[in-house]
């Protein structure tokens, strides 16, 4: 794949941090910020960047673990998850939102973008944080991926005032499908809330670096995103 990428920095009140940029190939086009996994801006999410790029998105990926050590990159193995889970655990909420923000503030910002709108796309981790970013009025549109923890985030459901898809596994072992009940519940009522669930997906089924990797979920999941984007985007 032909891409156009490089690592930029973001500037806030706490120093700089990098954000792997890729444009499409026409060099302009509505922006996405896509939050990584715990596992850091790594090879996957960097590709997945390029793919939306060659979809003709301007793509912006933050390091969210800056302040541990930059460009912080994990592979899928026990140690990769132990430091991943680490990194997750020492992270302030509150702050990665604020990281976030400034992200989105420079993906505005570039003249590849302009006055075209902005999506949140996150995994895990960044799922649970798209989530949170479209409630905080961030962006125009949000997309989450097998988001851990939005189920424990439902007092926010009023605050979320954008087109907003989910993505989910039925067989996924970190988000019981309880939980998934629970959000498709809570949102029932909101029909700007997308969710699909994907039979047999586990949780990371998205990710070709990892064994619950599943192909058929991760197009037809991909599928849908490109849709739900065109129409909000």
């Amino acid at each position: 794949m032909e891409t156009n990428a490089q690592w930029i920095d973001v500037e806030t009140s706490d120093g700089k941090f990098g954000a792997y940029l890729s444009l499409p190939r026409g060099g302009k086009g509505p922006g996405i910020v896509l939050i990584q996994e715990i596992f850091g801006v790594n090879q996957h999410i960097r590709n997945v960047a390029d793919q939306y790029a060659a979809d003709g998105y301007v793509v912006l990926a933050p390091d969210m673990f800056w302040r541990h050590g930059a460009r912080i990159e994990l592979g899928y193995d026990d140690a990769g998850w132990k430091r991943a889970v680490e990194l997750m655990n020492a992270t302030d909420f509150a702050t990665a939102q604020q990281d976030i923000a400034a992200t989105i503030k420079v993906l505005r910002g570039l003249d590849a973008v302009g006055s075209a709108k902005v999506a949140a796309l996150g995994f895990c981790f960044g799922g649970r944080l798209s989530y949170h970013t479209a409630a905080n009025g961030l962006v125009d549109t949000a997309v989450a991926y097998y988001g851990g923890g939005i189920q424990n985030a439902l007092d926010r459901a009023p605050e979320i005032k954008v087109p907003v898809l989910m993505h989910f596994g039925a067989a996924d072992s970190h988000i019981p499908m309880d939980a998934v009940k629970s959000i498709a519940e809570r949102f029932e009522d909101n029909e700007q809330v997308e969710i699909h669930v994907y039979d047999g997906a586990e949780h990371g089924f998205n990710c070709n670096h990892r064994s619950s990797y599943n192909q058929r979920a991760a197009a037809e999941a991909h599928g849908n995103t490109l849709v739900f984007l065109s129409e909000q985007l």
